[in-house]
């Protein structure tokens, strides 16, 4: 069906050439050195004045084709190359070697773009860091003024540096280091204290940046996720989007709707163009209308990589409109292309950009053949284009996202299908809700209320896809992943154009889906039958589910360091009420993810045990139990709770020796907090230790008391602050350790997994087998891992 093209407008191909020449001659230079530019220049002007020779009389129509091309080559030979020599020999490269203190008078670049940490003991999850590009006015190091005018990276403190703007001029101390990426930096900036001096922002920045707060503060009407998400569609502000919202849209393939392109570009563009031709302006009128509405937008988005391909494209295309000459998307494309290679050579290695110009041309060159070709099949001429769009979209920039990520989402072209029709009305509304907020913030409310239900559906859609079993599938990383792509893109592509190898494409299709996807895709097996107890891979944090005798209703012990992958371990359990939520202690690795777990979830109370230290948590956990309507409670010494198929007593902390002053309560007070709980289920019983470490587990010991259990959650992550006699008395066949992979701490310690394996339990570790579940097991506990 796709296969089965239909020979559409004609096409203008004359200046991709050229487009791909700069291209690619800039990616090379970047990416081996300033020489491989030259070289690829010097190929590209032979080839030019060649094709010159040939051409001039016999295709006189790719004259003008050849002619751009030895252009691009004599500008790629020439300033371009140039560009990159001076990069590569910029001073400031040589002082980050040797880790140089350096202060800088730098030009803002980009907005900050902030850097989101996940919580661990007392530091709290959080934005701690931003980054931002700027350009280097002059420099000095080491009371020597250094000779730059290179591009620099910034990683500066986020509360004194989040509301710098583009174009604003300010002095950075701190230390250089090398830069990472192959694009034209020249070092990165360990930024201390706040930006000195800072000089003023354009006009139109500040004006930008009021606009963007005005349209922040009108969303605040709606949810809290589609606060956040809202300016996210409009402008690509995502600094009110949970860390949640944005890996279930990364999963579902929808992450491009909060990165502003040319799609976001064309909405609003067309929008204006429609309410001209309502009131009959003429087409010149028309395009110059739309284009001021164009470039204020490029202003209000920050002036992003893709935002300024789109805009170029679409002054090209706008230009096109009022010379009357509307089929002209594949010229423009390669024109912003052009345009923005020389302007901005960065841009050649810049994934976004990349994903933009691939999409757009998949948009153009394919999109609209295989809607015919759908209609041709009796698909109605509207589903055809929305089933065409995505697909195209997807076919084109699956390679460079299957590189980059080193995943591939196979849920993206359906939840793209089902996103399409909102979003247009919601960018629309957005963009109406920004103007309005400036000036009229009643009536900015009441359209961002308007575009509510779409920013919801938003949600509900990318929610559900990423929670598809087997909606992200791993893939190889790097260039060679992405080639891999590349090559079952263009085997596909054939198979299908070929009736006789669609029948063996479907054959391995089936084949695939049959042997090859993992079994818990096709038919999936969690949580295995009779599962007493989840330990859930959650990161470095601890998240562990008990389960109650009826369906549905299960206790939960900590909930992570983040929002998101408690939330998710319980919807693969199947888990929709839960009578009590316990957080053994208050560091952020075991509380970061309580707010998400009461997503679609009846919870019956919070429990906490003696610990109110650190003082955040505490108050962040009060206001989550308080915003929910939950009681939160506490779990004294003793204290025995019951219900079918669970039993849970609380053996510890037995001594509470925390300092009140929260300055000077450090992390091991705070662990040695942890409740420490028997839990007894149909698989036996099940020590849950939070975090104590030697102390808090020698007066278990002192005390006397019953610490024999089935299965032990290892205390603290597997840390080497475990004793041996405590390991020994717990007497475990099955022992649990919640880690997170590549974790900067050293967990589990070796000596902590070898004392534990020579006492002959069997050893489980999140970071490697994922999800584990405890079973009974004719009288005993056996072990389910669910896999990576």
């Amino acid at each position: 069906m796709i296969g089965e093209w239909e020979t559409g407008p004609r096409q203008d191909f004359r200046l991709v050439p050229a487009a791909l020449t700069l291209w690619l001659g800039v990616l090379l230079g970047l990416l081996l050195g300033w020489w491989a530019a030259l070289a690829a220049a010097v190929v590209a002007v032979l080839l030019a004045s060649g094709l010159l020779w040939r051409w001039r009389k016999v295709k006189p129509r790719w004259f003008a084709g050849a002619a751009a091309l030895l252009v691009a080559g004599l500008l790629l030979g020439g300033p371009l190359a140039a560009r990159l020599l001076g990069a590569e020999q910029d001073p400031l490269r040589a002082l980050a070697a040797r880790g140089a203190p350096v202060t800088l008078r730098v030009t803002v670049d980009e907005r900050p773009r902030p850097v989101h940490s996940a919580g661990y003991a007392a530091q709290q999850a959080g934005t701690r860091t931003v980054v931002i590009a700027a350009t280097v006015l002059r420099g000095e190091s080491a009371g020597r003024p250094v000779a730059s005018a290179g591009r620099v990276v910034l990683l500066a403190p986020f509360p004194q540096w989040a509301k710098v703007l583009p174009g604003q001029e300010v002095t950075a101390k701190g230390s250089l280091a090398p830069a990472r990426g192959a694009d034209l930096t020249v070092s990165a900036v360990y930024v201390r204290g706040p930006p000195v001096d800072p000089g003023e922002a354009p006009w139109w920045q500040r004006a930008a940046e009021s606009v963007r707060a005005a349209l922040r503060d009108a969303s605040s009407v709606l949810s809290s996720d589609a606060a956040g998400l809202l300016p996210g569609l409009v402008v690509g502000d995502t600094s009110g989007v949970s860390e949640q919202v944005q890996r279930e849209f990364t999963d579902a393939g929808l992450s491009h709707l909060m990165a502003v392109s040319g799609s976001n570009l064309a909405v609003v563009a067309g929008a204006v163009l429609l309410l001209l031709r309502v009131f009959r302006v003429g087409p010149r009128m028309s395009a110059s209308v739309a284009g001021l509405s164009l470039i204020g937008f490029v202003v209000l988005t920050g002036g992003e990589p893709s935002v300024l391909r789109a805009g170029a494209m679409g002054a090209v295309g706008l230009l096109a409109l009022a010379l009357g000459r509307q089929r002209s998307v594949l010229p423009a494309l390669a024109t912003a292309v052009c345009v923005l290679v020389a302007y901005d050579p960065a841009m050649a290695v810049n994934f976004g950009f990349a994903l933009s110009v691939l999409a757009t041309a998949g948009l153009v060159l394919l999109a609209p053949q295989w809607a015919r070709a759908m209609t041709r099949r009796g698909i109605p001429p509207g589903f055809a284009e929305g089933l065409a769009v995505p697909l195209a979209a997807f076919v084109v920039t699956a390679p460079v996202i299957a590189g980059m990520a080193g995943t591939v989402s196979v849920v993206s072209i359906a939840a793209n299908v089902l996103a399409a029709p909102v979003v247009a009305p919601a960018t629309v509304l957005g963009v109406v809700t920004a103007v309005l907020a400036t000036f009229w913030p009643a009536a900015a409310r009441l359209t961002a209320h308007a575009a509510g239900p779409e920013a919801e559906w938003l949600l509900l859609v990318a929610r559900h896809a990423a929670r598809v079993p087997g909606a992200v599938v791993p893939w190889p990383s790097g260039w060679w992943g992405g080639v891999l792509a590349l090559v079952v893109v263009a085997v596909l592509a054939l198979a299908v154009r070929r009736p006789r190898l669609r029948i063996w494409l479907a054959l391995l299709l089936v084949c695939v889906l049959l042997v090859v996807v993992p079994a818990k895709v096709i038919a999936p097996g969690w949580p295995p039958a009779g599962w007493a107890f989840v330990a859930c891979d959650v990161g470095q944090g601890d998240a562990e589910v008990l389960p109650l005798a009826e369906a549905g209703r299960a206790v939960l012990v900590d909930t992570g360091p983040e929002p998101g992958p408690a939330d998710e371990c319980l919807a693969r359990l199947g888990i929709d009420r839960l009578p009590l939520v316990v957080l053994s202690h208050l560091h952020a690795d075991h509380i970061g993810g309580l707010d998400s777990v009461f997503d679609g979830r009846s919870i019956g109370a919070v429990a906490v045990g003696p610990g109110r230290l650190p003082g955040w948590a505490w108050r962040q956990v009060a206001e989550v139990a308080a915003r929910h309507g939950v009681p939160l409670v506490e779990l004294e010494l003793g204290t025995r709770l019951d219900w079918p198929g669970l039993t849970l007593e609380v053996l510890g902390p037995r001594y509470i020796n925390l300092d009140p002053d929260e300055n000077a309560a450090d992390g091991t007070e705070i662990n040695n907090t942890s409740l420490v709980l028997r839990a007894t289920t149909p698989a036996g019983r099940v020590l849950l230790t939070g975090d104590v470490e030697l102390l808090a587990q020698g007066d278990l010991l002192a005390d006397g008391v019953d610490v024999r259990a089935d299965v032990l959650k290892v205390p603290h992550h597997g840390s080497r602050y475990s004793l041996p006699p405590f390991l020994a008395a717990v007497g475990e066949k099955l022992a649990m350790i919640s880690v997170g992979a590549g974790n900067p701490y050293g967990h589990p310690s070796k000596s902590t997994v070898d004392t534990i394996a020579a006492g002959g339990a069997l050893v489980a570790r999140t970071d490697t087998d994922g999800d584990v579940a405890v079973i009974p097991d004719n009288g005993e506990p056996a072990m389910v891992r669910r896999g990576k």
